[in-house]
């Protein structure tokens, strides 16, 4: 006669079904969180790059502005020099 399994061997086994199951899907969970962690780095890193070369640029035009600001004033304080200089002869 086959020997009957006792009810604490059945609650441990059922225990460890759950316990199994349970660590697939906390399992799963960590996949996704990691996954999507690893996208938004991915991200954080090309906007980061993205903004480094808008300050590069924004520091390009003000520098040019400035040299076209600087030679737009020479020249106006040329004209006008020449212009009352002019006046007086």
């Amino acid at each position: 006669m086959p020997k009957k399994k006792s009810a604490t061997s059945l609650a441990q086994q059922s225990v460890g079904i759950r316990l199994s199951s349970h660590e697939k899907i906390c399992a799963e969970r960590m996949n996704n969180l990691i996954t999507s962690i690893q996208r938004l780095e991915k991200k954080v890193d090309t906007l980061s790059d993205s903004v480094s070369k808008g300050k590069g640029i924004v520091a390009v035009l003000v520098f040019l502005g400035s040299i076209a600001a600087a030679a737009i004033g020479f020249f106006n304080y040329k004209w006008n020099f020449t212009t009352k200089v002019l006046l007086l002869i």
